[in-house]
């Protein structure tokens, strides 16, 4: 009873006028996609525990770029709000635009997911470890292509991370989107990659491509059986996808914490876990002030990386 009455305690106190109106969620990318999928998880749950709609709003383009001003410059009421993912973070390291401020211009809300992310292989490659990937990557430096969706892409830093921590040559082929990276993988026209479990399951599943570990930080719920590349012998390696929830930077903080208080509720639900499984994501939830300090470090991170790979972002 004593615990019981501490944590209402502590509870944050919600706001009595919010939310007046319907919630409009932002995505920055397409119906159908890992972040929508997200949205569209925990967007009913957040309905019926604000007793208000929570309208999806797909505004695909820029990578995601678009969403983030339109909610960059929103009302700061907490009735206007972003999905927010990993790609946030890549653009603010590496832009010189608008979406290099999103610590500005947003309050971090919580994290949502973890996206697994897997590094793959085409199986003609005779490699069936990353350590046998390494030492093939050493003797034929520069023979070996790494696909990704495009420069400055989770796929393409998580490659140029690779490189870094395992001291390879590799060569990376820029796509316009993962269609034709996943055509040109699994017919060898480039022999390696790093997809999310969405798009890669399938073709693991029937044997166009091999998996050798995930690259996040630590193993994946939903493929235990594969190690991390930290684990495969690149200590210390992290390539961690992810999916939150953001408001304008300005959203009074009763609000955020409002918000913050019935995500974390919702992604404990197991109807929630299994939406977002099938995505290929964990559900996880996070205070404001721990999603920030990750925030920044992972554009620190991320700054560093593409200054010393010398990465040239289009």
């Amino acid at each position: 009873m004593l615990f019981a009455l501490l944590l209402c305690a502590v509870a944050p106190a919600p706001s009595a006028n919010y939310p007046a109106k319907p919630i409009r969620l932002l995505v920055g990318f397409v119906a159908g996609g890992p972040v929508d999928i997200t949205a569209r998880a925990i967007g009913p749950r957040l309905s019926e525990a604000l007793k208000q709609p929570v309208v999806i709003d797909n505004r695909g383009g820029a990578s995601g770029l678009l969403a983030s001003e339109l909610v960059a410059k929103a009302t700061p009421d907490g009735h206007t709000l972003l999905m927010c993912s990993a790609s946030n973070a890549i653009t603010a390291a590496t832009s010189t635009g608008p979406g290099k401020y999103f610590l500005r211009d947003f309050a971090p809300i919580t994290k949502v997911a973890i996206i697994t992310s897997i590094f793959v292989v085409n199986p003609k490659l005779p490699v069936s470890s990353v350590k046998e990937l390494i030492a093939l990557a050493l003797a034929q430096p520069g023979q070996l292509k790494f696909a990704s969706t495009g420069v400055g892409s989770s796929a393409h830093l998580a490659g140029e991370l690779f490189k870094s921590a395992a001291g390879v040559d590799i060569t990376h082929i820029p796509y316009k989107g993962g269609g034709p990276a996943a055509v040109d993988l699994i017919s060898g026209q480039v022999q390696l990659s790093f997809i999310s479990a969405p798009a890669t399951m399938p073709h693991i599943k029937s044997g166009r491509l091999r998996a050798l570990a995930v690259t996040n930080a630590k193993r994946s719920t939903l493929l235990p059986e594969l190690p991390t590349l930290s684990e495969a012998g690149l200590r210390g390696y992290e390539f961690e996808g992810w999916h939150g929830l953001c408001a304008p930077a300005a959203t009074p903080r009763v609000i955020v914490n409002q918000l913050n208080s019935e995500v974390t509720k919702i992604v404990r639900w197991p109807d929630v876990i299994a939406h977002l499984a099938e995505g290929g994501a964990e559900a996880i939830a996070t205070t404001p002030e721990v999603f920030a300090a990750q925030l920044r470090t992972e554009i620190d991170k991320w700054a560093k990386l593409v200054k010393s790979a010398g990465v040239k972002m289009e």
